[in-house]
């Protein structure tokens, strides 16, 4: 018999196993230094990552004692050449960054490809989905056939891979596979986790989105 709790891990499980697939690896960027400067006590990460009425769907709370207080969206000092509005996004240290400008950015904590996966280059956001369907790509069905049922599409909701929010990755006019996209499982935060593409809890996600339009640059460092 499975218990609530079991089937509740074995949904995120199979959500997690249904990430997105990959593409090829592009380039290489360079990232200046940063440093914290402030943090996030357990109050505020309790009211930041709260539970959210989002339209068609109730985003749960985030269970914080499961994340790294690290991975807390913070505003942090940021050496940068890049424009305001650039996202970055340090796989190797899991974190995504938005420069703010005046040697500021906003960091989140971030899941990111797992070894074979990884990426790097620059790409910009093509297009943006709010509880988007997900379809799961030729290649990603060849390696994972429990994916083929949704080869068609899968709905939007909690237990879409691709969550309440999705900004999708281009290069050159084509979209490359790779999104940044929302999660609501604070246990991927800070791991290796998808095919490629990169995630943020979703009120982080929220947070980002609002604020990056179509066409916006997009830097993966290599790992």
């Amino acid at each position: 018999m499975i218990t609530t709790d079991q089937s509740t891990r074995t949904r995120r499980f199979d959500r997690r196993s249904l990430l997105l697939g990959a593409a090829a690896g592009f380039g290489a960027a360079s990232l200046g230094g940063c440093m914290a400067t402030d943090g996030m006590s357990r109050a505020e990460a309790e009211k930041w990552y709260g539970a959210v009425d989002d339209k068609k769907f109730q985003i749960p709370a985030v269970d914080i004692g499961k994340i790294d207080p690290k991975y807390y969206r913070r505003k942090i000092a940021f050496d940068s050449k890049e424009a305001p509005g650039t996202i970055i996004v340090d796989p190797s240290k899991y974190y995504v960054y938005r420069i703010e400008g005046d040697g500021m950015a906003t960091r989140y904590g971030a899941n990111v490809g797992r070894e074979g996966f990884l990426w790097s280059g620059d790409a910009y956001v093509g297009r943006k989905a709010e509880w988007p369907v997900w379809t799961p790509p030729a290649e990603m069905i060849k390696r994972q056939p429990e994916a083929a049922k949704y080869a068609r599409g899968m709905p939007p909701g909690l237990e879409n891979p691709l969550g309440a929010r999705t900004l999708y990755l281009y290069q050159n006019g084509r979209y490359t596979l790779y999104t940044i996209y929302s999660t609501s499982d604070p246990e991927t935060i800070g791991t290796n986790l998808t095919s490629g593409c990169t995630g943020l809890l979703t009120q982080d996600m929220f947070d980002l989105y609002d604020r990056t339009p179509v066409k916006t640059k997009v830097v993966v460092l290599p790992a």
